[in-house]
């Protein structure tokens, strides 16, 4: 024991900004030419990146970058959250939709009994039937464990049966859950008008039971179809405005109103933006309760983070637990109160007892083993999440107030302004995706040659809606796969040239490139162009992709490829650039390139079409 203060970083010296950027260029202008560096500006720019909604990611973050004081859990803005957290933390929703009654309940007891401390019934034509609500939960004490639904086509039948069941047990005054009617989310999935008169008998409903909330503000129809991160805030604020607008109107206090409120909130894999978003819409939402001066003390905005469905791939599903866990680690250091962690088999069809179980245990381990629920804001005062809060609630703050502009969300989903809005960042996303710039592991990237099976009983059929359309960022590809599978996976050939000091790099990338639609690879090392030559036609390939260094081109890639061509190959590419041949003649006998970078969705169509299979 010393009264000395430890001092861990006490015999190094503070790095300078100056430093930092000598080091920078030192990098970024390694092998240019003299007279052609960088300046720090160019390097600073090439270091810079956007999202798909056009936020910045600066490439160092300091403290002079964000002088504002940070605050505290519990009070205005509650950025911080909306409470100091103890005890676990957060709420573990389980959701449940399995139309068969008698396994729905199973799987909610199963849940129950092997730490869930929350319910979510999805309820509708394709999942569990409004009456039969209470055989689902039979066994259930509500007073011991919150119930929400949520529905598209009829949110009040689904309400209705919510509250037979509370009534029924007798607890009343102890029941915790929420009737999920959120008017809005519904006419964005059905392309039908907004009621929004049901809101005001709903929420004398939820006055029976002080404990339940009448409302949510679901923005999981917009991420589903593809919302940005500005997107998805700014529909929050417009909606809940809109909601409590009719309550007043209604004859329900603002007060009133923001305690009838749950926020239905996406947790994806991009951790830092998830936690800046539930930083961000609490502070907004406490923006809009003090213009409508909401008491200070309830105007907290309550959060369910469901981690997104959109990220979810089909393929290599087991990749799907990584994604979950990291979205459930940012819901937690967000500070969601409430999260529920998708299956990792959602894309495959009802969830079987193992995924639901590692779902629920990622929850768990999280909370219990690894103490995030005993940490409050643990990302705080972090440079970089404190500075994408700011910029977060900036920007959907700005969005917010074009809607209520042109006449609140209501009208921007009747005329189509959501629908566009969304359009262009799904555009955006779909460069990102195709090029590989925004990677989908398992998917896009690293494939697996041979798929493990994923037994799951297949979902009922989803009614056919004319509003938002949910889209993951993973079909593309699948749909690519799917194609090249039905046309028996044809071969591409690879003729790697030279030794494997050559051409190994380019050989594994341009593998991985054909495994992302899954065609079949023959491939050949070394040998003359004729011994090539025979090996291709032994294969049945009518495609060859040449790899190996921009030395060995040089000096072997214009006498395969015309050895190729000669035999009768239609299609022969080269991975890198026709360049590194050093020959004009280049383009009469190589017809492609392939390279980091290129448009994978395109080339994998475009192959197809090379190998008459396309359809």
């Amino acid at each position: 024991m010393t009264d000395q203060a430890l001092q861990l970083a006490g015999d190094f010296a503070a790095p300078t900004i100056e430093q930092w950027e000598k080091e920078v260029l030192k990098v970024l202008n390694r092998k240019r030419p003299e007279g052609k560096e960088l300046t720090i500006d160019q390097a600073l720019a090439r270091l810079r990146s956007t999202t798909v909604d056009g936020l910045t990611i600066e490439p160092l973050y300091t403290l002079e970058g964000d002088p504002a004081p940070l605050g505290y859990p519990g009070i205005m803005p509650f950025t911080r959250g909306t409470a100091v957290r103890s005890g676990s933390g957060w709420d573990v929703r389980a959701l449940h939709e399995d139309p068969d009654v008698a396994v729905s309940n199973a799987a909610v007891l199963d849940d129950l009994q092997r730490g869930a401390t929350s319910l979510w019934l999805r309820v509708g034509s394709d999942a569990i039937a409004a009456a039969d609500v209470a055989a689902v939960l039979a066994g259930v004490k509500p007073e011991m464990c919150a119930v929400a639904v949520s529905a598209v086509e009829d949110q009040q039948v689904a309400a209705d049966a919510l509250a037979a069941f509370f009534r029924a047990s007798g607890q009343q005054d102890k029941v915790v859950g929420n009737f999920g009617i959120d008017p809005l989310a519904a006419a964005a999935l059905t392309g039908a008008p907004a009621d929004l008169s049901v809101l005001a008998g709903a929420v004398a409903t939820a006055r029976e039971f002080p404990g339940v909330r009448a409302l949510v503000v679901d923005m999981l129809p917009y991420d589903n179809a593809g919302a940005g991160d500005v997107e998805v805030l700014a529909y929050a604020l417009a909606t809940g405005v809109e909601y409590v607008r009719a309550l007043d109107a209604a004859g329900v206090a603002p007060g009133e109103a923001f305690g009838q409120l749950a926020f239905r909130v996406p947790a994806s894999a991009d951790q830092f933006t998830t936690i800046a978003r539930l930083r961000a819409l609490r502070r907004l939402w406490a923006r809009v309760g003090e213009v409508l001066e909401v008491p200070e003390a309830e105007r907290g905005a309550l959060q369910h983070a469901v981690t997104s469905w959109r990220m979810i791939t089909r393929d290599d599903a087991y990749v799907n637990l990584l994604r979950g866990t990291i979205a459930t680690f940012a819901a937690a250091v967000g500070g969601a109160e409430i999260i529920t962690t998708l299956p990792f088999d959602t894309a495959h069809g009802l969830p079987t007892g193992f995924s639901r179980r590692m779902a629920r245990n990622t929850q768990l381990v999280a909370a219990e083993e690894a103490n995030l629920g005993r940490v409050t804001d643990p990302a705080g005062g972090a440079w970089f999440v404190e500075a994408m809060t700011t910029q977060l609630a900036e920007k959907a703050w700005a969005l917010f107030q074009s809607i209520e502009a042109a006449g609140g969300m209501a009208r921007a989903l009747a005329d189509g302004v959501v629908a566009g809005q969304i359009a262009e960042v799904v555009a955006e996303r779909a460069k990102r995706l195709a090029t590989r710039k925004q990677p989908i592991t398992g998917v896009s990237m690293f494939p697996l040659a041979v798929e493990p099976e994923i037994e799951t009983r297949p979902r009922p059929a989803a009614p056919v809606r004319a509003g938002l359309r949910p889209v993951r960022d993973s079909e593309a590809f699948e749909g690519l796969r799917d194609a090249v599978a039905a046309a028996g996976k044809p071969p591409v050939f690879l003729a790697c040239l030279g030794e494997r000091r050559d051409f190994g790099g380019r050989e594994q990338f341009t593998s991985n490139l054909l495994l992302v639609g899954g065609f079949s690879i023959p491939e050949s090392e070394g040998g003359t162009p004729e011994e090539i030559a025979a090996q291709v036609a032994a294969s049945g390939a009518t495609m060859v992709i040449l790899c190996s260094s921009a030395r060995v081109y040089a000096a072997q890639a214009m006498a395969v490829a015309g050895a190729l061509k000669a035999a009768g190959v239609p299609t022969v590419f080269i991975a890198g650039r026709k360049a590194e041949v050093a020959d004009e003649a280049v383009d009469t006998v190589i017809d492609g390139e392939v390279f980091d970078g290129m448009d994978v969705v395109a080339f994998t169509r475009a192959t197809l079409d090379r190998l008459g299979a396309a359809k």
